[in-house]
Formats: structure tokens, C-alpha cells, sequence
């Protein structure tokens, strides 16, 4: 007989979880089975585990104690009706039995294998509800309609209703503000549908101009990630063959779906739990590639939630002529992304205001910290603050000001803080047999869509158009390839070919957006270059910088600056109309420090030549008799790549 726990008080109230054979996690920190939202709980207060037929609930030397009926306890084997206490909230044990009207609905209706079963429906779970995982569903049931059961897993989400939407930050999920820019030969891609229902009036912005990487003349588009998950998921609620479990897929309890589905598709995050558990299968990593002199080069990000006062093409110009920060924005709100020097990084740390302790919680999970009443900005999920705002004077808090008044923000306009790695590695495949067909079992094909495949973040929205793009290409696969018998590895070989090409376009890119050449043809890290400028500090001229850019006064780093802007304005001007004036310019950086401009100088431009270009078109594998060709890659790390536009301007969308 199964049994469940079922929230009684607090956000998981009316909500259930099926006990199995693995054990039920509570705690604060986000990555526990059940997030317990009271600062009185532990990062992981206590877990359920299953022993000898029985379920036992074991503290975890939690700081305020488990309780059971009241009672303090350290390990109690639980009994039908028992209350449990964590924190603020309580729980009740029950059996399956006793509860029916609060089972696990998810898996009722789903066909077991000795149910009889549509041979002609393609059975299908996706890990990770995000917008890939959504849009992936979507798509797959369009192209397939009346052919196809979804069923998506996602442990943010919550019932309302008869609807299942997304939970908020007193459930422990603290959504996703940062706006993304969604290249037109991504959006083009979606259903018809899934494009009104997301690009609606004043809910996005054409801020980057035309470029190469623009199909039919259509601009890419910022728009808000919540906004996308929003949409995405209200309408996979009408749709009669998406199932939606508001729970994470887990694979270890689910070791006989694999049986039962033709499809897994691994949609839950560049740190999933589910392609790891399968790494037998999808083969192991390599991080060599993305190294210099033996080291995985990685960049720390800190985003910064901001409102800009500047007009876009302002900030388009301030943004691509220098590489130490980059706004992405909604009509001015939006993150201000400033790249970390390895100094920087030791210092992103939380501290427990309680326990007096540090936490790297927002340095290491991401959390987001927003600006309470007492104007701190503070970790909801572990009620840790942020510790170089604390110390007004901290080089890392002064860096922050410096970013916030080159791009016009207020310091009453930051309002929240968060931070996230660019972690490149090669994965050597995205398609996998997980089962084999049987006489009982169709046999399942395991595919990483997403962040899982390719985890790409530094520019904002860069990781979902590789994610949307092999969403697009796995669906295209499937409704060409079902016909209601057992998939084959040769059935994918098109999405195959789409996966290798979006990980060497997109990571090739990431990879010059993190490296530079110094002038002895050697190349740097540019957080190195950043690191090096402000250790020398800024030059001493003997006269202040000029809008004319006098001979007298030329080579002092706001002079240099101004200049690289000239030239950049000068080619965006055709494409960006508004560009400021040499006098504008002017009078926005002279405000700046001179360690600042300094360090803005050194850095660099973007180098749009190599990270523009044309976006990566999976239309190539998908054309009615064309065989698949793919040329032999070359090294990410050169100084060029054979299809970059020959013109600077290319494509100076960030995403």
C-alpha cells in the first residue's frame, strides 16, 4: 500500500507527494523534493525514507527541530494520520488509500505495460517544464494531433484550480525576470499560436537592430522570461494531450517509465539530475576544449535587475563598445550583466544575519536577492544578504555604482541581484537509446534539449534560442519519423546533425565573446584584460578629455573610448536611428571614474564580426530530399569562423 504526505498549513497546503523509493527531501534550499519557504527551516531540515516496508522521518541536526504530533524527534517511523511540523508549515502522513481525493493524479490515465495501449499514439515525458520543455510539448502536439500524450514534469509548479501554474516566491520559486532576446528565426519557428499568445502588444521590444542573423527583415525581440513561461504554460493547461505533474521528473523512481514511453525528452537545466543519471548513456563531457594553458576557462555574471533612463540606441552603443557590461532590456528595465574578474567572484557571498555565517548561495545556486524595506537585498529562499552591499565600500560595491552610472540607472533603480556561470564543455551526443524494444515495451530514446545540452547564458536569451531551436528540430524528427512502430537511430539523424551544429555555433561565439588577442597574437581571457586594467589604474593625462577629440588630447582612454564609438555609430546609424551625439557621448562618460574608463577602453568592443553572423538554420536538415552534410567543424578557439559576415556591423544582438 502506498502512501503520501500532504501539506496541511503553508504553501504546500492541498498539495500531495506519492512516497517511493527514494527519499522525500525538505529544506529551504530550492533544490530539496519539498522547499520549506520559513527562515526557520534548515537548508535540508529532514528527509522521508523508506525502510524495511515502513517510512521514516530522520532530522537532519536541523537548527529549530522536526516535530511529529508535537513532539521533537531526531527519527520516528511515521504512522497513518501523523502531523509533521517543519518550520512554519505541517504535513500529514497518510496512506494512498485513506486520501483518494489527494492522490497523485499524474499517472493514472497513463497506460502501464499490461494496459492496452494506441499502437498508434506516441507516448512521450519531458524532464523540465521550462519554456524548451513547454514549447517543445507544444509544438510536438501540433505537429502530431490526435497521435501524441505528453506528460511534463516540473517541481516549480503548483495547482490553482483545475490548472496548474507557475509558484511564487513564498513557494519557493523566485521567477525569472531577466528579458531575453529571441532571434526571429527562433520565434518564426513557433506554432502560429504559441506566436500570439506570447508576442502581444507592449509585451516586447525590437531594441537590436536588422541584421544578418534576421529572417524576412524581422528584428530579434526582447521579451520577459516569466512573461514566455507565463504563456507557455497557460496553454499547455488546454491542451488535451499535454498531462502537466507539477513535480520533478526524478529518474531514479521512475525506472520503469523508460519502459512504458517511446520518449524522454531532458529539458530540466545545464545541472540536470536526469541526463546525469543517464550518462552512461549520452557519454561523458569535455571541457578541454574550452581551456587556456590547461585551465576550463569560465566567466561569473553578475545581473544586476536595473530601470535605465537611457533610450535604446544609447544603450545599444554603450553596450557593444565595450565588454565588461551588457543591459538587455524591456523599455529600460531589464539586467545589467557585468562580467567578474576571479578578485570579484571570491567576493559574490552571502552572509546569515542570524548565524553570523557566510553562504555562497548566491553564488553557487543562483539565488536572486531583492531590495527589502530595510533596503538590503536579501535571499528569500535562504534569508542570507549581500554582503559587498552591506560594506558600502567594498571595490566589488563600487564597481556595481560604476556599471549603474554608465547605463543611467539610479541606485534606488537596482532592485535586485543574482549571478550565473558560463560553463562551456563539448557534449559528444544529444540522442540515446535508454531501452531497447521488448514484446511488452516500445523501447525509449532519450534526447538533452535546452540547457541540458548546450548550457549557453552570458548573452541573455542566447540559451533559449539554442533551446527553442533544438526543440524545433527534435519535434520536426518525431512527426516525420512516427508511424506507430519502434523507433531508430537512424530516424534522428537530422536532429543529431542540428544538435552539433547549434553546440559548435553558439559555443564558438561564447567562446570569442570570453577570449581576446593581445597584440602579440596570444590570447586572454577578457576577464584577465579586465583584471590587468584596473590593477594598473587609470592614466594621468595632462588635460581632460575632449568631444573633438583635440590632437593635444588625443590617447588619453576617454578619447580612445569615444573614437571606437564614432566608428560603431557610424555603422548602426543605417539600422538604430536616434544615436547620440558626439557632445551627448561625451557628457554621459566624463562622469565616470577613471579606472572605469580606463578598464572600459582595455577591455575591447564586441568583436561582432565573429559573435554575428547568421544564426544556425535547422530548415538545412529538414528540406524534402536533401542529404544531411556536415562539414568538419574548426577549432572554436581560432580568430574567425568561415561563415561570419564580412561586414563589422554583423548581427549586434547579444542573444
Amino acid at each position: 500500500m502506498s502512501s503520501v504526505i500532504v501539506g496541511r498549513t503553508g504553501p504546500f497546503t492541498g498539495q500531495s507527494v506519492v512516497l517511493g523509493t527514494a527519499p522525500l527531501r525538505f529544506g529551504r534550499k530550492s533544490d530539496n523534493h519539498v522547499v520549506i519557504v520559513s527562515a526557520s527551516a534548515s537548508r535540508l531540515h529532514a528527509e522521508i525514507r523508506p525502510e524495511d516496508g515502513q517510512f521514516v522521518l530522520v532530522d537532519h541536526n536541523s537548527r529549530n527541530g522536526t516535530y511529529v504530533n508535537g513532539n521533537r524527534v531526531t527519527r520516528q517511523v511515521l504512522g497513518a494520520g501523523d502531523v509533521i511540523r517543519i518550520g512554519d508549515e505541517t504535513f500529514l502522513f497518510e496512506t494512498q488509500e485513506a486520501l483518494e481525493t489527494v492522490m497523485d493524479l499524474s499517472h493514472l490515465d497513463r497506460p502501464g505495460l499490461s494496459a492496452p495501449a494506441n499502437p498508434g499514439e506516441l507516448l512521450v515525458t519531458v524532464a523540465g517544464g521550462g519554456p524548451v520543455g513547454l514549447a517543445f510539448a507544444l509544438m510536438l502536439d501540433e505537429a502530431l494531433p490526435g497521435r501524441v500524450s505528453i506528460t511534463v514534469h516540473d517541481g516549480r509548479w503548483t495547482t490553482s484550480g483545475s490548472s496548474v501554474v507557475w509558484k511564487d516566491a513564498s513557494q519557493g520559486n523566485v521567477r525569472r525576470q531577466q528579458v531575453v532576446t529571441v532571434q526571429s528565426r527562433q520565434y518564426l519557428a513557433l506554432t502560429e499560436e504559441m506566436r500570439t499568445a506570447l508576442f502581444g502588444a507592449g509585451e516586447y521590444s525590437e531594441m537590436w537592430p536588422v541584421g544578418p542573423d534576421s529572417v524576412d527583415g524581422m528584428p530579434p525581440r526582447n521579451i520577459r522570461i516569466a512573461y514566455i513561461e507565463d504563456r507557455l504554460l497557460e496553454l499547455a493547461n488546454t491542451r488535451r494531450a499535454i498531462r502537466l505533474v507539477p513535480r520533478n521528473y526524478d529518474p531514479a523512481e521512475n525506472e520503469d517509465q523508460p519502459a512504458r514511453d517511446h520518449v524522454l525528452a531532458i529539458c530540466d537545466g545545464g545541472r540536470s539530475r536526469t541526463r546525469e543519471h543517464f550518462s552512461d548513456r549520452f557519454g561523458a563531457a569535455d571541457a578541454s576544449i574550452y581551456s587556456l594553458d590547461g585551465e576550463h576557462l569560465q566567466d561569473v555574471v553578475l545581473g544586476l535587475r536595473v530601470k535605465s533612463s537611457l533610450p535604446d540606441p544609447m544603450s545599444v552603443l554603450l553596450t557593444v563598445s565595450q565588454n565588461r557590461f551588457l543591459l538587455n532590456s524591456l523599455r529600460g528595465e531589464g539586467f545589467l550583466n557585468m562580467r567578474l574578474t576571479r578578485d570579484e567572484i571570491r567576493n559574490v557571498v552571502g552572509i546569515d544575519p542570524v548565524r553570523q555565517v557566510f553562504e555562497e548561495c548566491i553564488a553557487s545556486r543562483p539565488c536572486v536577492m531583492a531590495r527589502d524595506g530595510e533596503n538590503e537585498f536579501v535571499c528569500p529562499t535562504h534569508g542570507t544578504l549581500f554582503l559587498p552591499a552591506l560594506l558600502r565600500s567594498s571595490p566589488l560595491w563600487k564597481q556595481i555604482q560604476e556599471g549603474l552610472r554608465l547605463f543611467g540607472v539610479p541606485e534606488d533603480d537596482l532592485t535586485a541581484i543574482t549571478s550565473f556561470r558560463l560553463d562551456m564543455v563539448q557534449r559528444p551526443r544529444f540522442t540515446a537509446q535508454l531501452r531497447r524494444p521488448t514484446s511488452t515495451a516500445p523501447g525509449t530514446y532519450g534526447f538533452l534539449l535546452g540547457d541540458a545540452a548546450n548550457a549557453i547564458h552570458f548573452w541573455p536569451g542566447r540559451g533559449l534560442n539554442s533551446g527553442l531551436a533544438s526543440a524545433t528540430s527534435l519535434a520536426r524528427s518525431l512527426s516525420r519519423a512516427w508511424r506507430g512502430r519502434p523507433l531508430r537511430d537512424a530516424d534522428f539523424i537530422r536532429h543529431e546533425a542540428a544538435m552539433s551544429m547549434l553546440q559548435y555555433r553558439h559555443k564558438s561565439r561564447a567562446w570569442n565573446a570570453m577570449v581576446t588577442t593581445d597584440d602579440l597574437g596570444a590570447t586572454r581571457a577578457i576577464r584577465d584584460v579586465i583584471a590587468g586594467s584596473m590593477e594598473q589604474g587609470p592614466r594621468d593625462p595632462q588635460s581632460p578629455g575632449d568631444p573633438a577629440l583635440a590632437p593635444e588630447a588625443a590617447g588619453t582612454d576617454l578619447d580612445t573610448l569615444l573614437t571606437r564609438m564614432r566608428a560603431v555609430r557610424e555603422r548602426l546609424a543605417p539600422r538604430l536611428p536616434g544615436m547620440p551625439t558626439d557632445e551627448e557621448l561625451y557628457d554621459h562618460l566624463h562622469t565616470l571614474a577613471p579606472s572605469t574608463l580606463r578598464t572600459l577602453q582595455e577591455s575591447g568592443a564586441w568583436d561582432t564580426l565573429i559573435v554575428g553572423g547568421e544564426e544556425a538554420d535547422i530548415d538545412l536538415f529538414y528540406q524534402s530530399d536533401v542529404p544531411v552534410f556536415v562539414p568538419r567543424p574548426a577549432d572554436p578557439r581560432g580568430a574567425a569562423e568561415p561563415d561570419a559576415d564580412p561586414q563589422p556591423p554583423a548581427a549586434l544582438t547579444p542573444a
